[in-house]
């Protein structure tokens, strides 16, 4: 029953103010272009992403950190988070993005479910990375897409505990096409300056929310939402359905035998 009251590793107050802190600045990095009232150039936010990573990597540390100090992070735990890691970096390639399918995300979802959220989003970020590093798709992206991801899989360890059984997979499926839908958009909105430069749906730098706001949005359902947005949301609900049983009963064993504080 403890498999469905609570996450394998439990997060404690100072993890969760890490996280909380974590969700802002990542959202923060992602939503600038439609809150920004000053006249940048789009190719600053191509320059930002080493930032990105400076704000990453030291949250990850923080995070890993606070949950070894209070007992809930073991060596254990962090021994799993690399075999994960290696699995979901290992599963990547095998899609390669193509038309959408990505089978990294559902795994993410599944690992957020059973682990939970601090777990979830230490492993989005390590996967991401790890797996370009593998397939050699280190660039400006990278830091959006480990954020992206970290909040994915966080995400799935904040649902309720007390749904299980069939209804346990349905909600997880439900996510995941959410989270595939949310992944692109947030991705989009990293591209938009730059990509949409000089058309009718450019950045307007310092132009009105509600302007930029719908310019965004055509851009992202002409560009992602239709194509590869639709494609990971297919491939997340049709592997979560499939395998999702399977997959939580076989983390949740490792969770069981690791026999995490």
């Amino acid at each position: 029953m403890t498999d469905f009251l609570g996450p394998a590793v439990r997060i404690r107050h100072r993890t969760a103010l890490v996280l909380t802190a974590a969700v802002v600045v990542g959202l923060a990095m992602f939503c600038w272009p439609l809150l920004a009232r000053s006249t940048v150039g789009t190719s600053a936010h191509v320059t930002d992403a080493p930032f990105v990573f400076l704000v990453t990597l030291p949250v990850l540390i923080l995070i890993v950190l606070a949950e070894l100090s209070s007992g809930g992070l073991d060596a254990k735990a962090l021994a799993l988070l690399g075999v994960l890691s290696a699995v979901n970096a290992a599963l990547r390639p095998l899609g390669a993005g193509t038309g959408g399918i990505e089978l990294v995300f559902f795994l993410l979802v599944l690992a957020g479910r059973v682990f939970g959220p601090g777990f979830g989003f230490v492993l989005g970020s390590t996967s991401l990375f790890a797996s370009a590093l593998l397939t050699g798709g280190v660039g400006p992206w990278l830091p959006f897409q480990m954020l992206a991801s970290s909040l994915v899989s966080l995400g799935a360890g904040l649902l309720p505990r007390r749904v299980k059984g069939r209804w346990e997979i349905a909600m997880l499926a439900v996510y995941g096409v959410v989270a595939a839908y949310f992944y692109g958009l947030a991705m989009s909105l990293f591209t938009w300056p730059f990509l949409a430069s000089h058309t009718a749906l450019d950045f307007v730098p310092g132009g009105p929310l509600g302007e930029n706001l719908h310019r965004f949005l055509v851009f992202t359902v002409l560009t992602s939402t239709l194509g590869w947005d639709t494609g990971r949301a297919l491939t997340n609900l049709a592997a979560i359905l499939v395998l999702g049983p399977a997959i939580l009963t076989v983390l949740r064993r490792a969770a069981r035998r690791a026999a995490f504080s």
